[in-house]
């Protein structure tokens, strides 16, 4: 039998309301599971429909049905992800929930102190999470650069191969890219004019070929003229996206550059499973950054 899931925004709308108590006094009610504000109605219904959102992928049956072992279960799941003031609210608006009791508090993974160590890498499962809080365009986005470790103004710049190689002045390596499967190959524009080779997985690949434009547009992004073949974003407008999203899924945000970082974090792994000392993972890496400078990956690496 096919469940019918409700919309997750109308979901956590609908929890909401019947839990608000607007104009009662909270001095007076401190533990009566109502919502007295409507700064913290706004922020319920975002940890709710987050929630919901995980419900749904995860064959849930909705806001409703929720209990306080499957609240629990969220809640241990974005202890990985977010930090302790975001978890916490988390917490206290699945308390709201007519089938979910007072939750044990749950604590967060990522201090700050643990946030200020890993410094601006983001993980496979928080870049998901990111995603889903975006429109369609900038969600692309956030897949493809996290995908090959692409600059901001470089998603302007996608093109396959087939149609534009890559700059003949610089030698590239003929390891890049080892350890990565079903993948399709594309360029891009970097610093400096360096035109290089990116792998895209064949999955972000196919939406891309859904969205490419029947002929190319011209964007203006921080007062540099781009020739754009696909309808994703990319620049400022997506850099800024990502930022606000990061902050209203995770409670924080590293910027999109974390991106790269993440990328790089993830493939030094990958090419030092495959065989390759550290030092020649390193050179490997810096050429598919688009560098060209090893000592610069160091940075990405902390």
């Amino acid at each position: 039998m096919k469940i019918s899931f409700a919309n997750p925004k109308k979901q956590a709308a609908r929890a909401v309301g019947k839990a608000l108590a607007l104009g009662k006094s909270r001095h007076d009610s401190r533990n009566d599971s109502q919502i007295h504000s409507l700064g913290t109605a706004r922020n319920y219904e975002q940890s709710l429909k987050l929630a919901s959102e995980w419900d749904k992928i995860n064959s849930g049956m909705g806001l409703i049905n929720f209990d306080s072992n499957r609240a629990m279960q969220y809640l241990q799941i974005r202890a990985q992800v977010v930090g302790q003031k975001t978890l916490d609210m988390d917490r206290q608006a699945l308390q709201i929930l007519p089938g979910v009791n007072k939750l044990d508090r749950v604590f967060s993974i990522i201090s700050k102190k643990g946030l200020a160590d890993q410094g601006r890498a983001y993980t496979t499962v928080q870049v998901s999470a990111i995603a889903r809080a975006q429109s369609v365009h900038n969600s692309l986005a956030t897949k493809t650069a996290y995908s090959a470790g692409l600059r901001a103004h470089e998603l302007y710049t996608l093109l396959p191969t087939t149609e534009r190689g890559p700059s003949q002045h610089r030698q590239f390596s003929m390891d890049l890219f080892t350890g990565r499967k079903n993948f399709m190959r594309y360029t891009v524009c970097g610093k400096g004019g360096l035109i290089r080779e990116v792998a895209i997985p064949k999955e972000i690949s196919d939406k891309l070929d859904a969205c490419r434009f029947n002929e190319p547009r011209i964007v203006l992004d921080r007062g540099i003229r781009y020739e754009q073949h696909y309808d994703l974003g990319g620049g400022q407008a997506w850099s800024s996206s990502f930022g606000r999203a990061s902050k209203r899924v995770l409670g924080w945000s590293t910027g999109a550059h974390g991106l790269r970082h993440g990328y790089t974090q993830e493939r030094m792994n990958e090419l030092q499973g495959q065989g390759y000392f550290y030092d020649q993972a390193k050179e490997i890496v810096s050429q598919e950054l688009g560098h060209f400078r090893p000592d610069i990956t160091e940075v990405y690496l902390r």
